[in-house]
């Protein structure tokens, strides 16, 4: 096929083309008739994609040619520690942590970020063994293509994208709440009510748009130019975040911890669900792989390093936001400046508002060279248009995949409010981290051609029993069935389920770096997530679910059909 042909450096191509061949270069495509004829197959081709697997080879040599140009291997672990830094800490801590304190969890917030800080830790345990192995800018993307198939990657791969949309409009529309409650006390002040619109939908926030415009400009200019920005500007970020944590335990009243369970032990789970968003910047930081100089050692310094940090520094600030201010006085948009006016600390209110804007335009910029980066790998695979794969030969940053990313997520962000843009962003996080750890599971357990057919099909039984053991104490907590019984039988199925895995052969050692305990943690991660999924509630679900539906008839009519020609590509040409 015309992508795959090497290209000589005399009759290399410009960047700036956009042409038919560039967006739709496979076979099924060329023609009317022909695209015709690939619908008409969509049955075998369907069977033979669903379970077909990828390689490394193929993720880190042949897939990285259809961009053309390289990424600049740039980055150390200092800079992955920073990038972890600037992009989670401020995409959640100061968006999400009014709304669910006040809503769902009061005083327990502090509980919610250490469950979901665990949660967390497990999946970067799991990414982190990935990134070492599988240095790509696919991320989570590759990870899954390889060990779970291209059906399976591409499920995730719109979640991933939905992950990145949304991820980056909530932070535009969080970065316009607090900006204007600096000039006004009233978070919408910027805001355009259209009454036509739907309540959630009718708050139009143009800043957000422009926020987002100028971030993603400036990540688009250079990968290494993002990281010192963001390195300098992070330590003014933990300065301002030390000051927060030290004044609100000195102006803190226990009395504001009574009641510390306002809305039971539920309410924890649910906000633990949400505030997850807090902690989903580390997944874009894994994306850097491929411009990472030694990933084998930055990789597992950098991740595990600042996320066991983060997690502890999130528990304090929470905890010190609900003894500064009673849960149900706390700001819902803009809780830790408006919370220092309420004590009558008013300078101190412009001076979180700063940082927390800092925090929110870091977190835009990591967000953004991550979502471009997942993005360039998805339409390497010609799962999406490959034009979106290549890479500027100047910047070495692949511009357009930039620029799909950012003009969408604009778009969300002007008409979207944040509770629902949050709930959807927690659901395909939460998602796809289950599948990384079941996909962790199948990497060692699973070689094709080594493994011992008895072996696999005792493999297959176990995980089958371990994700069905979680999925039930999910259902038995949101049906609110409290009894004991349900739970010790779900939790000793969970275990022996975890247990037979445990004392079969392992098939694949980590040759670099390797998550401890594997199946305990692993399989630990597993029913955290889908625990966590389930406290999302029945209307993230069906958000879910909606959003799966359209990516699966764009896969039926599209991204099947590409990956099909790609994978067959010799057989086409014969």
């Amino acid at each position: 096929m015309a992508e795959e042909k090497p290209i000589s450096s005399t009759t290399k191509r410009s960047y700036w083309r956009w042409s038919k061949t560039d967006f739709f270069p496979e076979t099924s495509f060329q023609t009317l008739s022909s695209y015709k004829t690939a619908l008409s197959q969509t049955c075998p081709r369907l069977s033979d994609r669903l379970l077909a697997r990828s390689s490394s080879t193929d993720e880190l040599v042949t897939l990285q040619k259809v961009s053309e140009n390289p990424m600049q291997k740039c980055l150390t672990w200092w800079d992955l520690i920073w990038l972890s830094f600037g992009s989670v800490v401020g995409s959640g801590i100061f968006v999400i942590t009014g709304q669910e304190a006040h809503n769902n969890a009061g005083p327990a917030i502090v509980l919610s970020y250490a469950i979901s800080g665990l949660s967390a830790l497990l999946s970067v345990f799991c990414y982190t063994e990935f990134a070492a192995e599988i240095p790509v800018a696919g991320g989570s993307f590759s990870y899954l293509r390889v060990e779970l198939g291209d059906f399976v990657a591409f499920i995730a791969a719109g979640n991933i994208l939905l992950e990145a949309l949304v991820g980056a409009a909530g932070l535009g529309r969080s970065w316009s709440s607090y900006f204007a409650s600096m000039i006004k006390n009233d978070s919408d002040f910027l805001r355009i009510k259209v009454d036509s619109l739907p309540v959630g939908f009718n708050l139009l926030d143009p800043l957000a748009v422009v926020v987002l415009l100028v971030a993603n400009g400036i990540a688009m200019s250079g990968t290494k130019r993002t990281s010192w920005l963001n390195w300098i500007t992070s330590l003014v970020s933990g300065a301002v975040i030390v000051f927060v944590i030290v004044f609100g335990f000195i102006h803190a009243k226990t009395s504001n911890l009574d009641p510390f369970f306002p809305y039971g032990v539920e309410g924890v789970f649910r906000a633990a669900a949400v505030v997850y968003w807090s902690y989903t910047g580390f997944d874009m930081v894994a994306n850097m792989a491929e411009e990472t100089k030694k990933p084998s050692r930055d990789i597992p310094i950098g991740l595990v390093g600042s996320m066991s940090g983060i997690t502890v520094v999130y528990c304090l600030m929470a905890l010190a936001l609900t003894m500064m201010v009673k849960y149900t006085e706390i700001d819902v948009n803009a809780a830790y400046s408006v919370v220092f006016e309420q004590i009558g600390m008013n300078w101190a209110k412009y001076l979180v508002s700063i940082c927390a804007l800092k925090g929110m335009t870091t977190s835009l910029l990591v967000g953004s060279l991550g979502q471009a980066r997942y993005t360039t790998q998805i339409a390497r695979a010609h799962m999406i248009p490959p034009f979106f794969a290549l890479i500027h030969p100047k910047t070495g940053t692949p511009v357009y995949a930039t620029l799909l990313v950012t003009l969408i997520s604009a778009i969300v962000a002007l008409f979207s409010s944040l509770d629902v843009l949050s709930s959807v962003l927690s659901f395909s996080t939460l998602f796809i981290f289950m599948l990384i750890a079941v996909a962790l599971l199948v990497r060692r357990y699973y070689v094709k051609d080594v493994t011992p057919k008895n072996d696999l099909v005792k493999f297959l039984m176990c995980l089958f029993i371990t994700i069905g053991s979680s999925i039930g104490v999910s259902a038995l907590w949101n049906s609110n069935e409290r009894g004991w019984l349900g739970y010790t039988a779900a939790g000793l199925l969970w275990f022996f389920g975890t247990l037979g895995m445990a004392f079969l052969s392992k098939q694949r050692v980590p040759k670099v770096w390797g998550v401890p305990l594997v199946p305990w943690l692993p399989s630990l991660s597993i029913v955290m997530n889908l625990f966590l999924i389930g406290s999302l509630g029945l209307t993230a679900i069906l958000r879910f679910i909606i959003c799966s539906a359209v990516m699966i008839v764009y896969y039926l009519l599209v991204g099947l059909h590409a990956t099909y020609d790609v994978a067959h590509q010799n057989e086409l040409s014969a």
